[in-house]
């Protein structure tokens, strides 16, 4: 008879309200990513909710919006089984470090937004780029290798605005159209930075725009430098 009154007052504490009870909000990070995330027809955002690394992505996921985050790192797993993505923003985070080879699986990427972060070196970037933004970094002309864009035959927009860099990137493409630099630290250029010294007939025909200013070089001083440009670039002259 004990006994049956012992369970019977489990069974109602087990049953009982559970608004009674005092439990902290969770924070699982492990919760899956279309919980955490809004997950639709190959997009996914993942904007401003606090996450400190990439969160595992549905196969098939086209487009990831991840900005405005906690990321600080980016690893080679993190995109290892999505070939399908075009499009990646991670503008906003403090990402510091990525991975040898984090992008380099991803054929089909397009488009690619680092800005807003806290890279001292670019990372070796896929070679369908059309897009790739680095804007507001720490990135210094070391940080990005001799022919970092070489190969990317299919750049147009290219965004390296307020940065610490010394120089122009070298071996720009011939498919670049627009050029952000403004606000870094070069200070000189050569006739080879843009145009070509021992081909006088060379014309960049799809370059349309060049920033420049906010840098301590004196444009007005490199005018041949810019004798296969269409327009000139903008910043100081005077």
């Amino acid at each position: 008879k004990d006994g049956t009154n012992v369970s019977l007052d489990t069974s109602l504490i087990l049953q009982g309200d559970d608004s009674e009870l005092d439990v902290p909000p969770t924070k699982d990070t492990n919760l899956p990513t279309c919980l955490l995330c809004v997950c639709l027809s190959g997009s996914v955002y993942c904007e401003e909710i606090d996450i400190e690394a990439v969160p595992p992505l549905p196969k098939e996921t086209a487009y990831l919006y991840a900005r405005f985050n906690k990321i600080k790192r980016i690893a080679v797993s993190d995109f290892a089984d999505i070939p399908t993505l075009r499009r990646i923003d991670f503008s906003g985070n403090r990402i510091e470090e990525i991975e040898d080879g984090a992008f380099s699986k991803l054929l089909l990427l397009e488009e690619l937004s680092l800005a807003e972060n806290r890279l001292l070196k670019l990372p070796v970037l896929p070679p369908k780029l059309t897009t790739f933004n680095a804007n507001q970094n720490r990135i210094k002309s070391r940080g990005i290798k001799a022919n970092a864009f070489k190969r990317l035959t299919n750049l147009a927009y290219l965004y390296l605005g307020h940065n610490a860099l010394e120089s122009v990137p070298l071996n720009l493409p011939e498919s670049l159209r627009i050029l952000h630099l403004q606000y870094n630290n070069i200070s000189t250029i050569t006739d080879d930075t843009f145009c070509k010294s021992n081909n006088t007939r060379y014309i960049r025909t799809r370059m349309d725009e060049i920033r420049m200013e906010g840098n301590p070089i004196l444009l007005a001083k490199h005018v041949n430098a810019f004798s296969c440009l269409r327009t000139l670039p903008v910043g100081t002259y005077y």
